[in-house]
């Protein structure tokens, strides 16, 4: 299962693939630069003008805003390097003779180069943050092609010829010496988020992804607010209009979008919908809308406009679904809201009235009042109750269908889930756990996994001896409960101190030993929680106690189930132990490795060697035996075709094979 590779180009235009290799990712990458390459040599009496515009592109470059997370550093870095370019350009402009002949084609290569650099800075800091992210090695491909391309005009400049001074040389030098360290090292994603962006924008399975994951995800991306979803959502329909359905991710990304729109109770939307239509509704795109008409959630203009705690004006649908999503602030300012009391604000109602009139504008219809929700609302919440009540009925049959219930009711939505715990309806369902009735079980621990989606459910269920009757549950349900008790143990893993309370409580075996017998699904569900449990230093001890290794050491083997990139993810935690390193590091295991670096896929490769660096750091004799099986070939392929940590890491166990004196 891998998620950070497509088969279809990405969208920043001309398009690339995501992960290639060889000539093939850099001839694409190079189409990257067709635009400009085209362009003619100039005749000297062009080069001024030539000089100008590469002033001009500087200066563009340096004013563009802020960039994406994930390509924050590496875009920072570039503009950095640019800069170092500014006092050459003031000398050149002042130099009286004309420029060399062998100068001009270097300032044009230079142009070129710093075209693309603004095409390339422009599409970090404007496109789509999850296309960015999804693309990540496309991405950090493209600053490779563009360092290359900013080097190799500088290389070839006449310095002395131009009559350049010293002083300038020296920050000339200074950009070719980052440029060339930038060509050989590059930044990557760090594991945590990897990992996250692995299971949100898995396109598997039919559960609800974890909240407290997806909001994890959200936030290191910059997506938890109101206003930056407002603004993803315009990123990406503008990036559905590029390329629509060509792109094979597209999908993937729509998805994860409403996923944290779904967070942060904001409506789910269409995104191949025109949002111009009038007649269905009116919305933020007309110029001449005023600003404080529309509502700072939809962007559409109020016809029931209410005023929160902060004094901020909002859509009476829209806040009510915040509120009820368990959210206690304010979605414009942050603040914490003093209480939930929503004031229709008449005052400004009767101004939208006005103005639509005016436009000849006729505003949507609402479906059903507020009176209405508040019965619908009313009726659920008794409902729920009246189930939950039923959890603890002294006949069987009573609790096994309330437990089927509030399984698929905490399903549903985030409001039901709030609903049952507020309905008290936890503590039953944990007691069901217990009950030997092999179906109620597995309800009653679905139901929690559902439940535990909520962040302040999560809490409410983290008590110990919920976390023990839910290992029980791994330990001796049926196939179904025991799958649903791994992905529980997973959620509630998402808070740092039940992954101690998990270990201490023996719930590392049952998760290898279903990571071992299980079904695909079983394994996949082990392998996430194995993986979150291994974070906690303490856990990789018991993990490897238990006999984790085995088994990943068998997934490793079985290309058909796909869980290759996972195994190797939970390796590379596991070697950082020396229990690990001792059993994982036998002979058998480094030619697998090699195997990988050999034939396997660019993330395969890429994980291959970092886990093998991690073991040669600890010890030469891993290397040596590696060398044995062939590797050194491997290696230095993978430094010039590998994805940019895969080579970033063949590099450095390279440098650590020649420190140890074992390059042959």
């Amino acid at each position: 299962m891998n998620f950070f590779k497509s088969n279809k180009s990405p969208i920043l235009s001309p398009p690339t693939t995501t992960m290639m290799a060889g000539d093939s990712k850099s001839r694409k990458n190079d189409d990257f630069l067709l635009e400009v390459e085209q362009l003619s040599l100039p005749s000297p009496q062009e080069v001024a003008d030539i000089i100008q515009v590469i002033e001009r592109e500087i200066d563009a470059i340096c004013s563009i805003g802020e960039y994406r997370v994930t390509q924050r550093k590496e875009g920072l870095s570039l503009v950095r390097r640019i800069k170092l370019l500014l006092p050459f350009v003031d000398e050149i402009k002042e130099i009286d003779k004309s420029i060399p002949e062998s100068a001009q084609p270097c300032f044009l290569d230079l142009k070129r180069a710093l075209f693309t650099s603004k095409k390339l800075l422009k599409n970090c800091s404007e496109s789509s943050k999850i296309y960015l992210a999804l693309e990540y090695e496309a991405i950090m491909g493209m600053f490779h092609s563009v360092n290359g391309k900013l080097m190799d005009a500088l290389d070839r400049m006449p310095y002395d010829e131009l009559g350049v001074s010293d002083e300038t040389k020296e920050q000339i030098e200074l950009m070719r010496v980052q440029l060339r360290r930038a060509k050989r090292r590059t930044d990557t994603q760090d594991m945590e988020l990897a990992m996250d962006m692995m299971v949100v924008f898995s396109k598997e399975g039919d559960r609800n992804a974890d909240f407290a994951m997806i909001k994890r995800l959200a936030k290191n991306l910059g997506l938890h607010t109101v206003e930056d979803l407002n603004e993803e959502t315009a990123a990406v329909r503008k990036l559905a209009k590029e390329k629509g359905e060509k792109y094979a991710n597209f999908q993937v990304i729509v998805n994860v979008l409403n996923k944290f729109k779904q967070i942060a109770g904001i409506e789910e939307t269409n995104l191949f919908e025109d949002p111009v239509k009038p007649e269905e509704s009116v919305k933020c795109q007309p110029l001449d809308i005023p600003q404080e008409f529309l509502c700072p959630i939809t962007l559409e203009i109020m016809t029931d406009p209410v005023i929160v705690a902060t004094g901020q004006t909002y859509e009476r649908e829209s806040i009510q679904k915040w509120l009820d999503s368990n959210h206690r602030t304010c979605p414009k300012t942050g603040q914490v809201l003093a209480h939930l009391s929503l004031a229709p604000n008449y005052a400004l109602k009767n101004l939208i009235l006005q103005w639509c009139e005016k436009k000849n504008i006729q505003l949507p219809e609402k479906n059903a009042s507020p009176g209405a929700d508040e019965t619908n609302s009313a009726e659920n919440r008794e409902k729920i109750c009246s189930l939950v009540s039923d959890l603890s009925s002294i006949r069987l049959e009573v609790q096994r269908d309330a437990a089927q219930k509030i399984r698929l009711l905490s399903k549903e939505n985030p409001e039901n889930r709030v609903l049952i715990a507020d309905c008290s309806g936890i503590a039953p369902l944990v007691h069901l756990l217990l009950y030997p009735d092999s179906k109620i079980q597995e309800h009653a621990v679905t139901a929690l996994l559902n439940l535990s989606i909520d962040d302040t459910n999560k809490k409410l269920i983290s008590a110990q001896a919920t976390i023990r009757a839910i290992i029980e549950v791994l330990k001796n349900g049926n196939t179904g409960a025991k799958e649903n008790s791994a992905a529980a143990l997973f959620s509630l893993s998402m808070l740092d101190e039940n992954k101690v309370t998990i270990g201490l409580s023996d719930g590392i075996p049952p998760l290898v030993e279903l990571l071992q017998q299980g079904t695909v699904r079983g394994k996949k569900d082990a392998a996430t929680a194995l993986f979150n449990l291994c974070l906690n230093h303490m856990n990789k001890g018991r993990s490897i106690e238990a006999g984790i290794v085995k088994p990943l050491l068998q997934l490793l083997g079985d290309e058909e189930l796909g869980m290759i990139d996972e195994s190797l993810s939970i390796l590379l935690l596991l070697v950082s132990h020396p229990d690990g390193r001792k059993e994982i590091g036998q002979l058998s295991f480094i030619e697998t490795l090699v195997g990988f670096m050999r034939s396997g896929t660019p993330k395969n490769k890429e994980g291959a060697a970092a886990v093998l660096l991690e073991l040669g750091i600890a010890g030469s004799t891993y290397l040596l035996a590696a060398l044995q099986y062939g590797v050194y070939e491997h290696l230095v392929e993978i430094t010039k075709e590998g994805t940019n940590r895969a080579q970033r890491k063949a590099n450095s166990i390279l440098q650590l094979m020649s420190k140890y004196e074992q390059i042959p």
